[in-house]
């Protein structure tokens, strides 16, 4: 073949490209470790995804991913990242907003309808709320449950989880259990040493380590 691996497209002009093309409504740009992400206002993230799906020297043509980052110290606390695919310049990026959690982020499914199931995700697992969705409903955690697991806020013993029961016949509700049967602590620090031999620790002798 002609080459022993996919071509991928190189970052030069990228930046300046969308630059020209998204004018105001591009907050900031930056490539790091080889890639370009992209911070864009919220209210414009319809027409930003048009522009960079449809520009010459861009056609990111596929959505693969809707991710959330929750800061909590921050008055807007969450990212929405997503990340972009140009199938014929085999190249990817990164566009986030910013949101609270009240501050709707509007939709794009009207663009790419697999967004729905990722906006949905987004919505279960940090509760940032996307106008326009058609079916924005939790799609990981059960319907009855409160809050939103990926928030660095959100507790991690006093709530319910769910099972299906042989015994009921039926799904049934019960307080979580942290199962500690198989686990050991050990609360000396490492940096102090530890009172006994740790496998490995003859090396550092020249002892031969033990059979067995």
């Amino acid at each position: 073949m002609a080459s022993p691996a996919p071509l991928i497209a190189s970052n030069d002009d990228v930046i300046d490209v969308i630059s020209a093309t998204l004018g105001d409504d591009l907050l900031h740009a930056e490539e790091a470790v080889h890639e370009i992400s992209i911070a864009v206002r919220r209210e414009a993230i319809n027409d930003v995804m048009v522009t960079l799906r449809d520009t010459e020297g861009l056609h990111y043509q596929q959505l693969m991913e809707i991710a959330g980052v929750d800061y909590p110290e921050r008055p807007e606390r969450f990212d929405v990242c997503y990340h972009l695919l140009s199938l014929t310049r085999n190249h990817r990026i990164r566009v986030r907003v910013t949101t609270d959690e009240e501050t709707p982020v509007p939709t794009i499914t009207d663009i790419w309808p697999v967004a729905g199931w990722l906006e949905r995700e987004v919505f279960d697992m940090y509760g940032v709320l996307f106008d326009g969705n058609p079916d924005l409903r939790r799609i990981l955690t059960d319907y009855g449950f409160r809050g939103h697991p990926f928030r660095k806020d959100f507790p991690l013993t006093g709530y319910v989880e769910m099972r299906y029961s042989e015994e009921h016949k039926r799904v049934i509700y019960e307080p979580v259990e942290l199962a500690q049967d198989f686990r050991t602590f050990d609360f000396m620090s490492p940096w102090e040493g530890a009172d006994y031999i740790l496998p490995g620790d003859e090396k550092a002798d020249g002892e031969e380590a033990p059979n067995g």
